[in-house]
């Protein structure tokens, strides 16, 4: 099968599932403008699925924005570095169920079945591509180089975006649903431990989710912190891009072994993990951060395969220093003096972060103001975290607060307290978005329910035409009648 003949299958799959009906939503203006039922914000895997899951709900009158030029949302050929994805490659995600539209099927129709079974994990840069053909093959409204600035409420259940960038279709947009499709930092921002922030100057680190010029390290000495899977990351594609040496930090005496999400994986735990108590929810992330991510085996391979590759256990950063031109990192194990630093410290999720959240973000309900966690598992991180509904709706503080957020859903890495993995994992995409699409549908249908039931209660058109008229009847049928 060629693309052009999957390009086909996915249009008939879609016909047979009367994909496409008619609009339910009903059109509102506001001060004379258009009003965007739903406004995606973020054209990257989450955002594209749920473009797709609401036209399949029959809302139409949406717009997804993105701050990237097209081909680069996300960030699969920006600043993510493994080889291949980590996810296994039999799960599905933004398919929402369709054959034809899953990467498999893409696969097959470019290398056959034989080029599908040795394929082990998919390739980071085929998984972009795959994106580019679903946004494509699917024909979603997509505006790049538009980014959100601010988040301005106008009454209940109607929010005005501010835009900015040469692809944005205007400079205000109205819209009353929004939802942030922000990828893994949409929800805060990277960390970056302050005796880096504070001591060294910025030319001599980056975060691994910043672009870094290994072309300038080529033949220098690199340290990277962390000890999840996006530090080996980093190392063997710095060592592969020429650095001469590259040293990984971990503040543990060992490596993390298990990896939580395979096991979530299989037991149900990502698909229902929304419908467990708030205790158990806690309990389950804080339990979930303290394994975090280990790196692939085969990723660990690689880097470990290169003689510049090393590896410091149990060495957490106690202090740097710039001296004689490169910086001098402290440890527990001693002194160690580099080129450059690449931090690989993960994110802070937390609204005061973002700056499109700063007329609302006083109104966001955390977990700190919901549940109070026992001190064996409680975390200020978790705590800063948004408290979501089941459906990733922003919940207000006061009732006031809830009136100004109504209409706003996150769908980011700030999820994960709240509703799990199900929006931060490729494996939970085919359970996160048919979701808030039903969330954001049933959030529509309610704001419209009293003109929807007076519409309801005065239908009168008529279906049946039939008319009975009586015959005339026999003698034998008058007899069998008397009888």
């Amino acid at each position: 099968m060629s693309i052009q003949a999957l390009n086909e299958r996915v249009k008939q799959d879609l016909y047979y599932l009367a994909y496409g009906g008619a609009e339910w939503v009903r059109p509102i203006k506001a001060e004379g403008e258009h009003v965007y039922d739903v406004v995606i914000v973020g054209g990257g895997q989450s955002g594209l699925g749920l473009a797709f899951g609401l036209l399949r709900e029959r809302i139409a009158n949406i717009l997804v924005i993105d701050e990237n030029p097209e081909g680069l949302e996300g960030p699969w050929d920006t600043y993510a570095r493994m080889v291949t994805l980590r996810t296994p490659k039999h799960l599905t995600s933004v398919d929402l169920g369709i054959p034809s539209l899953t990467f498999r099927s893409w696969w097959e129709a470019q290398t056959g079945e034989e080029g599908w079974a040795k394929v082990d994990k998919i390739p980071r840069g085929e998984w972009m591509n795959y994106l580019r053909w679903y946004r494509k093959v699917l024909g979603l409204p997509v505006a790049n180089e538009a980014k959100l600035k601010l988040i301005e409420p106008v009454r209940e259940g109607l929010h005005r975006l501010h835009l900015e960038g040469t692809g944005a279709p205007a400079e205000r947009l109205l819209a009353r649903k929004v939802v942030l499709a922000t990828g893994i930092q949409g929800g805060g921002e990277w960390h970056v431990p302050p005796l880096i922030q504070q001591k060294v100057p910025r030319r001599f680190y980056a975060h691994t989710s910043e672009p870094i010029d290994f072309e300038r390290l080529r033949g220098k000495r690199v340290a990277v912190l962390g000890g999840g899977a996006s530090a080996f990351d980093n190392a063997q594609f710095a060592l592969s891009e020429g650095v001469a040496e590259a040293h990984v930090f971990v503040r543990r005496a060992k490596l993390p072994r298990i990896n939580p999400i395979r096991q979530m994986e299989s037991s149900g735990m990502i698909e229902r993990y929304p419908a467990l108590s708030d205790a158990d929810k806690y309990a389950v992330m804080s339990h979930f951060y303290k394994h975090n991510q280990p790196p692939t085996n085969d990723t660990f391979a690689r880097a470990a395969a290169y003689p510049g590759f090393h590896l410091h256990l149990g060495s957490p950063w106690l202090d740097t220093r710039l001296e004689e031109g490169a910086v001098v990192i402290v440890t527990p194990q001693g002194e160690f003096c580099f080129d450059f630093l690449i931090v690989s410290t993960g994110l802070v999720s937390d609204p005061t972060l973002r700056p499109e959240l700063l007329l609302v973000e006083g109104d966001i309900a955390r977990w700190s103001d919901r549940y109070e966690a026992p001190p064996e598992v409680a975390s200020p991180m978790l705590d800063a975290h948004p408290y979501l509904s089941s459906g990733f709706a922003f919940t207000g503080r006061s009732e006031e607060g809830q009136r100004r957020l109504h209409g706003l859903f996150a769908f980011n890495y700030s999820v994960m307290v709240s509703c799990g993995l199900s929006a931060s994992a490729i494996s939970g995409m085919r359970f996160a978005v048919p979701r808030l699409a039903s969330s954001i549908a049933d959030q529509l249908f309610m704001d419209d329910k009293n003109a929807i039931l007076t519409d309801f209660y005065a239908y009168e058109d008529a279906e049946f035409s039939g008319e009975w008229t009586p015959r005339a009847q026999t003698q034998d049928e008058i007899g069998y009648s008397a009888g």
